[in-house]
């Protein structure tokens, strides 16, 4: 599941230490924006995700999967061992449809029963597949699990002992038919093994392997293009590496691109987006948390790391992404389709994120999830689902158009090393403003220095501006401008996305 957060003075030093930033591989561009299926074109400013809580009585529960099977079933996993099932129309079973309880090492917060995935031809085999911490010493498992016999195979596991963190647990089939399996560093702070550059592990990686056959020995295959089969010292199952905790990841079913949401160490949370078929990537943990260097690590020069494409610090309350899906479903394909969202455990804020089309991303916040959610499905037919950990409940996600009470234009002006931004906020709705905060990200490398006609506060990229006694109010249709100088070491972008009194602004000039 999810790990702690570093907090108090050893956090604190954390984010004083002087970092550098991530070079991104030059080739590894983001997957074009044009996919097979309808991509909606509404700005994700104007959208708004809410949810609806369908059951509850759920213990623990860490994983969603839908069988293409006809019968409109999503099964839930449970950190002791078990899966439920529920049906839209009968709700939760009482009945779990398996209970491998007796293998399972629930010890920690962060063991259990972690992943499931159902291969395509469910409706046949009947088998699926299952991520989790195995007796007596939790070691970190893939197994599958026969339904009509209720037998349990384990196919690969990967040692993991010494701390009870960090396990990752995501299982997905690629549109290659392969599965995909991911796991952890280790656990532990700062990446102690050194696992994540390693290739002689499989902790800290995201594996590719064929469960649809053996070969010699082993009760799968490994794909003869796997990206170090060829390698000496490393483990040929290997597809990615450079992860922190990937807890969750998915595939975009209309252009086959991987999506990962790598939980951070205490100064970054990040969204990495794999264009189809590049195995062997470098995603940058230890030597880089997010886009910045990690504090300690000893990394050699002149190495080539893949850049994540979205990051956001706890400074906005988050703790632990939860990557998520792109949407593809039929009911909200107008709103959200091509669109992925994702959430954080701590602070249920819901992400949106759309490639724009031209190597960038655009963002916005556009809601909040159930608290504490540690997975994000989807139906057979693409909608949305979520299942948060404590109280263990499931609750089906919506999305409408709801147009933003507020704008905000951008002015840059830079030189050198500095910059001065100037904010217009419009307030469009029709109500007045009384009172306001804004709050919105700065680029990399960027520190404030001094602000005008507001209350500016920053930690780490995390903007907070309050209003001042002179602008307080902001009636409809009325604008107010507020500004500040800010150092910067190369990066000279406005803030890509600002809300109000915790509201998604839309983005101007």
């Amino acid at each position: 599941m999810l790990r702690r957060r570093w907090t108090g003075p050893l956090l604190l030093a954390l984010l004083l230490t002087a970092l550098t930033p991530l070079p991104a591989a030059a080739d590894t561009a983001p997957p074009p924006a044009e996919t097979v299926e309808r991509t909606a074109i509404v700005p994700l400013p104007s959208l708004s995700a809410t949810t609806t809580q369908v059951a509850s009585g759920l213990r623990r529960p860490t994983a969603i999967v839908a069988p293409d099977d006809g019968t409109d079933r999503l099964f839930i996993t449970e950190k002791s061992g078990t899966v439920r099932v529920y049906h839209p129309d009968t709700g939760l079973a009482s009945t779990p449809l398996l209970d491998i309880t007796s293998a399972v090492d629930e010890s920690g917060n962060e063991r259990g029963l972690l992943g499931i995935a159902l291969p395509p031809d469910f409706a046949d085999s009947r088998n699926l597949y299952l991520a989790y911490t195995a007796l007596p010493d939790g070691a970190v498992t893939l197994a599958r699990y026969r339904l009509d016999d209720s037998r349990l195979e384990v196919l690969l596991s990967q040692e993991h002992a010494q701390y009870n963190n960090h396990n990752g647990g995501q299982l997905a089939f690629g549109p290659d038919g392969y599965l995909y399996w991911s796991i952890g560093d280790g656990g532990g702070s700062g990446d102690p093994f050194r696992s994540g550059q390693r290739l002689d592990t499989l902790l800290g990686k995201i594996m590719r392997i064929d469960v649809s056959r053996g070969c010699g020995a082993l009760p799968y295959c490994v794909p003869a293009d796997n990206p170090f089969v060829d390698t000496a010292g490393a483990r040929e199952e290997i597809w990615l590496y450079g992860l922190r905790n990937p807890w969750r990841f998915s595939f975009d079913e209309a252009d086959g691109s991987m999506w990962i949401g790598d939980v951070g160490q205490g100064r970054w949370e990040e969204v990495d987006h794999i264009a189809p078929g590049r195995g062997g990537l470098n995603l940058g943990w230890s030597c880089y948390e997010g886009l910045e260097k990690f504090a300690g690590s000893d990394c050699p020069p002149g190495d080539t790391y893949t850049a994540p494409v979205f990051t956001y610090s706890p400074y906005t309350g988050g703790c632990s992404v939860i990557g998520g899906h792109v949407y593809r479903g039929g009911k909200y394909a107008d709103l959200v389709g091509g669109t992925y969202i994702a959430t954080d455990f701590c602070s249920s804020t819901v992400w949106a994120l759309r490639p724009d089309g031209s190597g960038g991303y655009e963002q916005a916040e556009i809601g909040e999830m159930p608290t504490q959610v540690t997975s994000i499905g989807t139906t057979a037919g693409g909608e949305f689902y979520v299942v948060n950990d404590l109280p263990g409940g499931l609750h089906k996600v919506s999305f409408a158009q709801e147009e933003p009470t507020c704008r905000v234009d951008r002015t840059v002006t830079a030189w050198g090393t500095g910059m001065t931004v100037d904010l217009t906020v419009t307030n469009t709705g029709s109500t007045p403003v009384n009172g306001w905060t804004l709050e919105f990200p700065l680029a990399l490398g960027q520190t404030v220095v001094s602000d005008w006609n507001t209350d500016l506060t920053q930690l780490s990229n995390v903007i907070t501006a309050a209003n001042a006694s002179h602008n307080a109010t902001i009636a409809p249709g009325a604008s107010i401008t507020l500004g500040y100088l800010t150092d910067h070491t190369g990066d000279t972008s406005p803030p890509p996305r600002f809300t109000l009194n915790g509201d998604a602004c839309a983005i101007g000039r």
